[in-house]
């Protein structure tokens, strides 16, 4: 008898939520139909699968308990690292089920996205995905505009980082989720879309809605430094190097950005077109 899936999320959000996580059930067909072949899931429509993404509480509830313990060692890209020592807590609160977590930076040998992160967050409900095709009469020309995820609590402060897959596990009667349209207005979202591929680095874009919370200063600062700069700016030796006895930055622990998704593209057909580089997720 299969687990009924209020049962099996509310195991996940059990194991999630309280480290500054939200989890969020689809179907893979509800993905698969918007997206050509090459990308879809390779499962039956009616698997069920969840929507994992970290909020800005994520920093201090996950990442610094995870560096603080030493899970993995070497460190090589945290918040990396402390994502899959979360996820792979999924897979042992439910161990009668094959799970296949797939994060959202991971890709195919031929380089192709093996999750469009921002699609998934999409038609799970978790945040709506605005793209240049939903403004009229656009005023961009030629320009390429890559489109950019809303969620309606945080607004730009939150971070796509996996989906979990239930092989197996289907369910045809799940109700579709619509993710909250938060920026209706035509000139808010060419605000919000030119915010996003113009002037990331100031962070505004990330504000389009008010947002319940932001990421911390501490979270911020280390964003927007390079990554090939960020271990050591929190005083932590690259893994080839002994570890320092005292860090030398102002906060208890780590954070680290993630391989930028290709996946965020500027239509739901257009998968491989890359946004602009952003200072963090």
């Amino acid at each position: 008898m299969e687990p009924h899936v209020a049962e099996l999320q509310q195991k996940v959000e059990d194991t999630l939520c309280p480290f500054g996580f939200e989890v969020y059930p689809f179907q893979v067909a509800w993905y698969n139909e918007l997206l050509p072949p090459a990308f879809h899931l390779p499962l039956p429509g009616p698997t069920l699968a969840f929507l994992v993404l970290s909020t800005p509480a994520m920093f201090d509830q996950a990442l610094k308990p995870f560096l603080q313990s030493c899970h993995l060692q070497p460190l090589t890209d945290p918040v990396d690292q402390c994502v899959a020592y979360h996820l792979s807590r999924v897979r042992q609160s439910l161990p009668e089920l094959q799970i296949e977590v797939i994060a959202d930076y991971e890709v195919h040998p031929n380089r192709r996205p093996k999750i469009l992160a921002q699609t998934a967050a999409h038609v799970a409900g978790a945040a709506y995905y605005y793209q240049r095709q939903d403004v009229e009469d656009d005023p961009w020309g030629s320009q390429h505009i890559s489109g950019v995820c809303i969620h309606p609590q945080f607004g730009g402060w939150f971070a796509i980082r996996a989906v979990v897959l239930l092989p197996g596990i289907e369910v045809p009667d799940l109700p579709p989720r619509k993710p909250p349209d938060c920026v209706p207005a035509r000139a808010d979202r060419i605000t919000l879309l030119e915010g996003f591929n113009f002037h990331w680095r100031d962070w505004t874009y990330r504000d389009a809605v008010t947002p319940q919370e932001r990421y911390s200063e501490e979270q911020k600062a280390y964003f927007s430094t390079p990554p090939a700069q960020r271990l050591a700016l929190l005083g932590l030796a690259q893994p080839s190097e002994p570890r320092p006895s005292s860090p030398g930055f102002p906060i208890t622990t780590v954070n680290c950005k993630k391989p930028q998704n290709p996946g965020k593209a500027r239509s739901w057909l257009s998968p491989g077109v890359s946004p602009p580089e952003s200072p963090g997720p």
